[in-house]
């Protein structure tokens, strides 16, 4: 295994780790967890050199905690540091900071949690959180050692990214979505520079795009693919441009088959930083142009649409769209878009015209918003 520096902690970690929130399970029972064939995919990956997990309170609805404290037993949790998160969307009041944390160290049965993140931040549980007085209540559990390291995981808009890591002194790590599609999404690669220029280690999550870098490409994508001088799994590619960046700590999959094991293990024992060479880096930007032209919907996201009056989630449903489309994954997409409150899906726009006079693309907004909820909606 691959070793490398955490932000300015005098620690390092592996190049590879572990996510777990794919363990196996039984069909259609996130929360069944097949505790001894999961037990054995965390031995073995801790046994072959993986020293940090990312777990969090509703990861396997509610049970991957559980498991990771049970299955952590017999020298393991010595071997490794745990990376859980604070559900940012349930706090109401300010008791519940200590509610959730003395449950989640029952559930992980330690006595200290090593990187406790904010989940999911986004503009209004940020603030939320703040006001509530979160970080003095984690600068207290940092005083008495039942939390090691403060960080916290995006899921918004670089500004936001950049004010977070400005308001407060403390970050030891970030958790960001990246990976060579999404060099502008979220914090995107100028989020990654700016936390790591202020000496906050940077966890890249979704390094295969929740499985769809890692599936058989499209034919196009394939093409340039099988005649790169180098040969590669389409998965391989993506962890490798991962290491390749001195900027990312480490590079979190949640692998839920011994067969991704091996190969991502053997990946992370083939990394290093800046060992791409440019003719790789222009496969790559030929594979991230191939699959963006596969792309309809000519949306930036730039989010001068938003806030819709209405509600409606209008970037992220033409983002939904569009991944359909790039990776040829209509369920995958479908799933996202059940992820949206129903208030923010497509079916709530009254069609009144005002993102249209914003978007700076010309979109024609109202019936491309109708044309992704035919296709993304659940069936009735």
């Amino acid at each position: 295994m691959k070793y490398r520096r955490f932000g300015e902690l005098k620690w390092e970690v592996s190049a590879l780790g572990f996510g777990i929130m794919r363990l196996p399970h039984k069909k259609k029972e996130s929360s069944a967890i097949l505790e001894e064939e999961a037990s054995s995919l965390l031995h073995f990956t801790i046994d072959n050199g993986v020293n940090y997990l990312d777990t969090a309170w509703n990861y396997h609805d509610g049970e991957s905690e559980s498991f990771l404290g049970r299955a952590l037993k017999g020298g393991y949790r010595e071997k490794v540091r745990i990376a859980t998160k604070l559900p940012s969307w349930k706090i109401e009041k300010k008791d519940d900071f200590d509610r959730y944390f003395d449950e989640q160290m029952e559930r992980l049965q330690t006595d200290f949690i090593d990187f406790y993140l904010l989940h999911a931040l986004q503009r209004d549980w940020w603030d939320k959180v703040k006001n509530l007085g979160y970080l003095d209540w984690a600068e207290k559990k940092l005083a008495d050692g039942t939390i090691r390291h403060l960080g916290f995981s995006f899921h918004d808009q670089l500004p936001l990214f950049k004010r977070i890591v400005d308001e407060y002194d403390n970050w030891t790590m970030t958790l960001l979505m990246y990976n060579y599609m999404d060099v502008d999404f979220q914090a995107g690669t100028e989020g990654v520079k700016y936390a790591a220029d202020n000496g906050i280690a940077v966890v890249a999550m979704e390094p295969l795009r929740g499985g769809l870098l890692a599936k058989e490409p499209p034919s196009s994508v394939k093409k340039i693919f099988d005649e790169a001088e180098i040969q590669r799994t389409p998965a391989d590619w993506s962890l490798q441009w991962l290491w390749d960046k001195g900027e990312i700590a480490t590079v979190i999959s949640g692998m839920s088959t011994m067969e991704q094991l091996r190969q991502n293990i053997d990946s992370a024992c083939n990394s290093g930083i800046e060992s791409m060479t440019e003719y790789e880096e222009e496969v790559l930007a030929g594979i991230r142009e191939e699959y963006r032209k596969k792309a309809s919907i000519p949306c930036t996201d730039c989010r001068y649409c938003m806030p819709c009056p209405e509600g409606v989630a209008i970037p992220s449903i033409f983002g939904y769209y569009n991944m359909s489309e790039m990776y040829e994954a209509p369920d995958t997409a479908r799933i996202y878009y059940t992820f949206l409150d129903e208030q923010n899906r497509a079916s709530s726009c009254t069609e009144c015209g005002k993102c249209m006079d914003l978007c700076p693309q010309h979109i024609e907004i109202i019936s491309l918003l109708k044309k992704a909820h035919e296709l993304l909606a659940p069936a009735q």
